[in-house]
């Protein structure tokens, strides 16, 4: 059965963001800055975005990124929270596994 584009566009406003911590690496250079996030697509955007306008808040990223340009550039989800986390106990929890993987990778943290 082929789905109707209101179907498609339902289904997607009801589905749960990502959430969980990423890493942004430069491989040119080797440095990772490590973020956690409630919705981990949109903060990809949302970064990608500022860095190209050079708007991004974590000025050390920004400078990575206006030497080394954005092919040497990824974005890495790291690790999603489970979708059964209580709203109350995501902020603690992104919070924990932000510090977790900046200190595993040895990481500046953002956010």
């Amino acid at each position: 059965m082929i789905e109707t584009r209101k179907e498609i566009i339902r289904k997607y406003k009801e589905r749960k963001p990502d959430q969980g911590a990423f890493a942004i690496r430069c491989t040119a250079t080797g440095r990772i800055w490590v973020g956690a996030s409630r919705n981990l697509y949109a903060t990809q955007n949302g970064a990608w975005f500022a860095l190209r306008h050079g708007g991004y808040h974590e000025k050390s990223l920004q400078a990575e990124w206006n030497a080394q340009g954005e092919p040497a550039f990824q974005y890495e989800v790291l690790e999603r929270l489970d979708e059964d986390v209580s709203a109350m106990a995501v902020i603690d929890l992104l919070k924990e596994k932000k510090a977790c993987w900046a200190a595993k990778l040895g990481a500046q943290v953002i956010w």
